[in-house]
């Protein structure tokens, strides 16, 4: 029974999922394949399959899957794929890696006059044609249609001919660089896989279907054409399959998600059910949600009946505010009410923005922070250098490393200092930074505490000046020792001495989730790039000068994961979205802001 299910959010539909895999769980009849459009909406099935004894189904996305594919049946399609080393294996790029080698493809070209005319930061310009080798093949376009395409996007301005050219030349260029190297980016993989594997059916597609004669497929409206001429194909196959679609969703579009054609997978199915809003749902806000999605609609024209805020009631009020701070002083009163007056948990709240700037974020908290609320916040495209802790273990990598003759200035010694040391504020760290600075032969020196000024150290606290020796004493024990790869050097400064008690590090979940997410990033990028270094030293200083250009982080499921009971949702209202979870209160920031509604010209 093939079976299409759909209805808008909280109707049930997950739960259908949920308990069809359970069932095929306890009563196995062959393999179960749960498919998702990004890992992150898999977390409900993670969950189930934990509690469960008996057969594993696996959980995959597209990428998972074609990975798994291209991997598996690499001998067979390589030389046929284009590939300059086909008895090689394949190199997997994610995301950090891809803008690595592109930054290495691209500098030369750049340096000639390619996209002279763009002023974006290299980081973005680099996700940007990254962007469009994924979407070319998610839609299953030709790259070399690419050029026209985004001229279909067209403003009017003629420099954009231009760039669009440049736009095609920079990815033609990276992909011929990966097809001579054996480098497989998403783009590449999902290619590699759709054409050379899947539609030219055989043994993949054999596999495929006798490995997995049970689908359950969720967010059906959140995946691609391609994905659905995947499944068009393979659902006759099947014993069973569930896909459910959420007809008020579709928000990855910008992604290359395609809701209509996902749709249109209901006429494979034998069943199709139709889900209602959920019983508990406010029909005041269900109102206004319709309201406002045939406005958006239909832009210029008005309701003929419009909602009034009295008929709203309190389900839905609008805080209209002359400045922008006091806007967030408002929110977080009401927040600070809610939560010690109405016992609302605070993991019931979420605060959301078209963007969420660091200003934006660091205010917020702060003002939160005041009135004893504590906040996490979630930015997937932040690169890493923009965190706080990311750059104070730079600093200290570079400490702990003086023959590779970097000098941290005094302000970003000052920082990492503020960051590693508890009760100390910025005036003593830049103190402290500003004493214990040296240079000997090119190299770092960082003074003892005991070699200080008496007025120096007293200002600066003999608590703070014990840590601070214990930090140089772990540095000098490790500068003992053989060269280690950056990070291992990162894992065992945070697990031995950052995260002890009287570091900054200590009991911070949010610090150690960075933390975690950087010394991922360097052991990726050291596997991917060993045998092109002689050896660690110049690994790290290049993930070092990576880490430096703003590379954007790679999508970090912890990142997804971390949840606290004791903290409100600081994040933009996409994020928000695709972590496909409900709360009670939401706080719309700036809600004239044409950010909301309006997507980032690329």
């Amino acid at each position: 029974m093939k079976t299409f299910v759909y209805g808008p959010a909280g109707s049930g539909k997950t739960s259908r999922g949920l308990q069809r895999l359970e069932d095929l769980i306890q009563f196995p009849s062959g393999g179960v394949l749960v498919y998702v459009p990004q890992r992150t909406l898999a977390e409900p099935y993670y969950d189930l399959i934990r509690t469960q004894a008996g057969g594993q189904p696996d959980v995959l996305t597209i990428g998972g899957l074609s990975r798994r594919m291209v991997d598996l049946f690499w001998p067979m399609i390589a030389e046929e794929a284009g590939f300059a080393q086909p008895s090689a294996p394949p190199v997997f790029l994610n995301l950090e890696t891809s803008q690595y080698f592109m930054a290495k493809v691209l500098e030369p070209l750049i340096q000639d006059g390619l996209f002279e005319s763009v002023t974006i930061n290299r980081n973005r310009l680099y996700t940007q044609v990254l962007d469009n080798l994924n979407k070319t093949a998610l839609n299953g376009y030709d790259l070399q249609t690419l050029g026209e395409r985004l001229k279909l996007g067209d403003i009017g301005d003629p420099e954009q001919t231009r760039i669009y050219q440049d736009a095609l030349l920079a990815a033609t260029t990276f992909r011929a660089f990966c097809l001579a190297h054996n480098l497989v980016d998403f783009s590449l993989q999902l290619n590699t896989f759709t054409r050379h594997l899947w539609l030219a059916g055989g043994l993949c597609q054999e596999y495929l279907i006798e490995q997995y004669p049970h689908l359950i497929v969720d967010n059906l409206e959140e995946t691609t054409p391609v994905e659905h001429d995947i499944l068009r194909d393979w659902l006759p196959h099947t014993e069973s399959a569930l896909l459910l679609f959420d007809t008020e969703a579709g928000y990855r579009t910008f992604l290359g998600a395609d809701p209509e054609s996902a749709f249109g997978l209901r006429s494979a199915c034998d069943e199709i059910l139709e889900l209602d809003a959920p019983r508990d749902s406010n029909p005041v806000l269900i109102n206004l949600v319709e309201r406002l999605g045939r406005t958006l609609q239909r832009p210029g024209q008005h309701d003929p009946e419009p909602l009034t805020l009295p008929e709203l009631g309190e389900s839905f009020r609008v805080a209209q505010s002359r400045f922008f701070p006091e806007m967030l002083d408002s929110v977080a009163d009401v927040i600070a009410s809610l939560v010690e007056h109405e016992g609302v948990p605070p993991s019931e709240i979420v605060v959301l923005s078209p963007f969420l700037s660091d200003a934006l974020r660091y205010s917020l908290s702060e003002k939160l922070h005041l009135r004893g609320i504590q906040t996490r916040s979630h930015r997937p495209s932040r690169s890493l250098r923009d965190e706080p802790v990311s750059q104070a273990l730079h600093t200290l990598a570079l400490a702990g490393h003086p023959e590779w003759e970097l000098i941290p200035s005094r302000f970003d010694l000052a920082y990492a200092f503020l960051q590693v040391f508890t009760d100390i504020d910025l005036v003593r760290a830049q103190l402290l930074a500003e004493s214990v600075l040296g240079v000997r032969e090119r190299k770092l020196a960082l003074k003892p505490f005991g070699e200080l000024s008496f007025e120096v150290r007293d200002r600066i606290t003999y608590s703070v000046g014990e840590r601070y020796d214990r930090l140089l004493a772990w540095l000098a024990d490790y500068q003992a020792q053989d060269l280690l790869p950056l990070d291992h050097f990162w894992g065992l400064l945070f697990g031995e001495l950052l995260s002890q008690p009287g570091y900054g590090f200590h009991d911070d979940l949010s610090v150690g989730e960075v933390a975690a997410n950087l010394i991922d990033s360097s052991r990726n990028f050291r596997w991917m790039n060993e045998d092109m270094f002689e050896d660690y030293e110049a690994l790290g200083l290049e993930y070092l000068r990576m880490m430096q250009e703003g590379v954007i982080a790679a999508q970090y499921i912890r990142s997804w994961q971390a949840e606290d009971e004791n903290t409100v949702l600081l994040a933009p209202a996409y994020t928000f979205l695709m972590r496909n979870k409900m709360v009670e209160y939401q706080f719309w920031l700036d809600i004239g802001s044409h950010g909301w509604h309006e997507r980032i010209f690329q």
